[in-house]
């Protein structure tokens, strides 16, 4: 495990010299001219991350680094004689490792760490070669019965490395070289104990157990966990193990149902005590559906909604691994109201460093092992090693974290083989349904395990049985409908579009024309071989939703067309969102297609890859919210109310419902005060609260349309917040748009700047701009005389400025400034 009862050792991460050479040019380090250029590198670090430093390798236009050899040299000077350990937690890829000249390891899988056992002699030379990848992936392997179009070479099947850099299309062509995880020596007789398994659980009564497993030098140890404490029983010379029992403790629960608790973990040895780790307790239960087709998570016996959206790097550049990379993009998932990111096949494994967060922010992680796509060499015995140390390394690295909650076997390899036309007995087989949840089992029984995503159903991507990747609504524009119609139950993949950043990131980073400019194109995500590309999607839902042609709009108005197309793909996530978690829906989690992009421009992520949030940032932050309401027209059934309680406490609340002519004059209006409890969601026909009937969908048509927006609230009963609010246009929201005036009032409040805005009437899509701040919320719809609070929180170091900036809405030609 990453715990022992030392630091992790000495990071070797100064003096590194990088040297590039053709591909074999040399044996040893020895070989190697005195007159070849070295230059500094970092460790951990990549070969494209330290010429980017040297400002020779671009990121927007990357030269191949698979086809020469990288030679990383270091001159390890040590105080101290004694065994020591060098231990290299990930080489990518191909990598031989030499001292003093003479080669004394290899590796050949990207995932795995290294241990080499050595004794310093005062000034050893270390270098680690990591060969050209391009002859490897030439190579051939076993017969493949199937060929993904996706990746642009095949020979990654039988290569243990991440797929990234290997996808046009899908993100830029930066190959994976060098040291990406650290380079540590450790010295063996500084070490008081080392973990060699940990479990937690927790009991249906609320008893949390506590299982470890210690090797140590000592003569006795105790565990301790909130203030208990219990003698561990020695099992071998060196090894110790025992159970602690803990009645009542206070559980783990995903941010957006609880509190995600933590508590330490201690070991007392030879009268000291040491930190040994921090969990949570909790338990995991698949909920299959009163049908048993379905899937979802049951966390501490509540069902979960699970939602989300898939992460893919912090830096395609870097590949960092420390907490304050991840931080940033994990801080604004939980802000989103995310409690679940998934980890795809296509990307890479993360450091423990990234659950540590996960744990402490409440977000679930489902993590899946890096396979996709490819039919996979499952008999071959040197393979299925390299997935026994993958998979061991992975299990006992994050052993405390509650927050990894699924285990998955790779991302679309059944639905790879099946939309190829071959029966599942070649497509499934013992790696996926029999070998890997062997691994879970004995190293994590307490998370949930699928064999693949997507999976279930008569073929595995239908959506209507267990995991799918549903693009319905996205990719195969399909209607808003489709996401009822479809039947989705749980999406491991969804709602993929060209997601255009805040224009702050288009000043700065891709100046052009949209949509024509080849430099702008190049940033626009497309599936290899496909006749159209992810903004073709986006343009077809601005259409859809506004009954523009964009074309005509981009050509008139470039800057109306990119506001409409953010507000198109804000709209879209909350009206899926919404029929997903409606009352009587089947669904019980959807990830989105991604949550940050690799690149700055029109990426599939909600964040750019400056760290800004994009529109469907926002969308998603209203669609995710714990306490909930959302409109949903029934068509001759009239406009369904959904309230939804996420939460463990009962809330009093008030819900409002109006229909406006003119986006202004009420036509009928409604109020209820109502108790709403915890865990529950209720269903509220909108004409209960009016008192009598009224056309609020506009599906009988008797005479002219009525009005053109209905407006709902869910206000607290105590303080009259606001919670949440929803909003339905009967006639469409081209309907809607209309010219409003914007009043706005900026204060100070315990520090924090709070922009407080009020229309005249019901506006749709308010934007903010502030130099050097982004809003809380953006993108939202105003209600008449309803006045709205939104901190504008600093986009870096805390500005004493007061923020200065403009807002727009799709009605207004006109910017309103403050």
């Amino acid at each position: 495990m990453t715990v022992s009862g030392i630091d992790k050792g000495q990071s070797l991460s100064e003096g590194w010299t990088l040297t590039l050479t053709e591909a074999d040019a040399f044996k040893t380090p020895v070989d190697i001219p005195l007159d070849i250029e070295a230059v500094t590198a970092p460790v951990p670090g990549t070969v494209a991350q330290a010429l980017e430093a040297l400002g020779r390798f671009d990121r927007f236009q990357p030269e191949p680094l698979n086809n020469q050899d990288a030679w990383y040299r270091l001159t390890l000077v040590s105080d101290k004689i004694g065994p020591a350990i060098l231990r290299f937690e990930g080489l990518a890829t191909i990598a031989e490792i030499f001292l003093n000249g003479e080669r004394v390891a290899h590796s050949t899988s990207m995932f795995e760490a290294l241990d080499v056992s050595f004794e310093p002699s005062g000034a050893d030379e270390l270098a680690i070669c990591f060969r050209a990848l391009a002859p490897h992936l030439e190579k051939s392997g076993p017969r493949a019965r199937w060929r993904p179009q996706m990746m642009n070479s095949q020979g990654l099947r039988l290569i243990r490395t991440t797929a990234l850099g290997h996808m046009p299309g899908w993100c830029p062509e930066i190959h994976a070289v060098g040291p990406w995880r650290p380079v540590r020596l450790i010295r063996k007789d500084q070490c008081k104990f080392e973990i060699l398994s940990f479990q937690s659980q927790l009991d249906a009564d609320g008893t949390g157990f506590l299982r470890i497993s210690v090797r140590s030098d000592a003569t006795a140890i105790e565990l301790g966990c909130a203030d208990l404490w219990t003698t561990l029983h020695p099992a071998g010379d060196t090894t110790f193990e025992g159970e602690l029992r803990l009645e009542h403790i206070e559980p783990w629960w995903p941010a957006t149902h609880g509190t995600p608790v933590l508590h330490d973990v201690s070991l007392r040895i030879e009268g000291q005590t040491h930190l040994a780790a921090r969990t949570g307790f909790r338990r995991i239960d698949i909920d299959h559906g009163a049908d048993g087709k379905g899937f979802g998570l049951k966390i501490n016996g509540e069902p979960v909604f699970c939602r989300g959206a898939v992460w893919t790097n912090a830096d395609i550049v870097r590949l960092p691994g420390n907490r304050a990379d991840y931080e940033p993009w994990l801080r604004l998932a939980a802000e989103a109201g995310m409690n679940m990111t998934r980890i795809g096949g296509t990307m890479a494994y993360e450091t423990p460093e990234f659950f540590v967060l996960c744990d402490e922010l409440g977000l679930m992680v489902w993590q899946d092992m890096m396979l996709a796509n490819f039919d996979y060499p499952a008999k071959d015995e040197a393979f299925l090693a390299h997935i026994d140390q993958e998979i061991s390394h992975l299990l006992t690295n994050t052993a405390c974290s509650p927050s990894l909650a699924v285990l998955c076997g790779g991302s679309e390899m059944y639905q790879q083989g099946a939309m190829l036309g071959l029966s599942e007995q070649f497509w499934k087989g013992p790696l996926t349904e029999e070998i890997l949840p062997a691994h879970v089992r004995r190293l994590r029984p307490d998370i949930a395990y699928v064999p693949n995503s997507p999976f279930g159903g008569a073929l595995p991507f239908v959506s209507n049985e267990k995991i799918g990747h549903y693009y319905g609504v996205g990719a195969y524009c399909r209607p808003l409908e489709d996401a009822r119609r479809a039947n989705v139950r749980f999406a491991g993949e969804c709602l993929a579009f060209a997601n255009v950043p805040h224009q702050v990131t288009l000043d700065k980073y891709l100046p052009v024309k949209p949509v024509h400019d080849p430099k702008w194109r190049a940033r626009v995500p497309r599936d290899r071989g496909a006749s159209w590309d992810f903004e073709d999607v986006r343009d077809h839902y601005l259409k859809l939703l506004y009954d523009l042609d964009p074309a005509t709009l981009r050509r008139e108005n470039v800057d109306r067309y990119l506001d409409f197309s953010r507000a198109a793909i804000a709209e879209v996530m909350e009206a899926t969102f919404a029929e997903w978690r409606r009352v009587g829906s089947n669904c019980q989690g959807a990830m989105v297609w991604t949550l940050q992009d690799l690149l700055p421009g029109p990426g599939w992520g909600v964040i750019d890859s400056t760290g800004l949030p994009k529109s469907a940032f926002y969308g998603l932050k209203r669609a995710f919210r714990p306490l909930q309401i959302n409109l949903l027209d029934e068509g001759t059934n009239g406009l369904d109310i959904h309230l939804i309680n996420e939460t463990p406490e009962n809330a009093d609340v008030v819900v409002e419902i109006a229909c406006l002519r003119d986006g202004i004059q009420p036509v009928v209006s409604g109020r209820r005060a109502m108790s709403l409890a915890a865990r529950d969601k209720r269903l509220i026909a909108a004409t209960d609260l009016f008192g009598a009937f009224f056309d609020t969908t506009y599906a009988y048509r008797f005479g002219p349309p009525a009005h053109d927006v209905t407006v709902a609230k869910l206000l607290d009963a105590q303080t009259g917040v606001l919670l949440a609010n929803a909003a339905h246009f009967p006639r469409g929201r081209q309907a809607a748009l209309h010219p409003v005036s914007l009043q706005t009032d900026l204060t100070m409040n315990d520090g924090r700047w709070i922009l407080h805005v009020t229309a005249d009437r019901f506006a749709q899509s308010v934007c903010i701009d502030a130099e050097g701040f982004r809003p809380a919320d953006d993108g939202f719809h105003l209600s008449p005389g309803e006045g709205r609070r939104i901190e504008l929180i600093p986009a870096g170091p805390q500005s004493t400025e007061m923020p200065r900036g403009e807002i727009r809405t799709l009605g207004n030609v006109q910017l309103f400034r403050f």
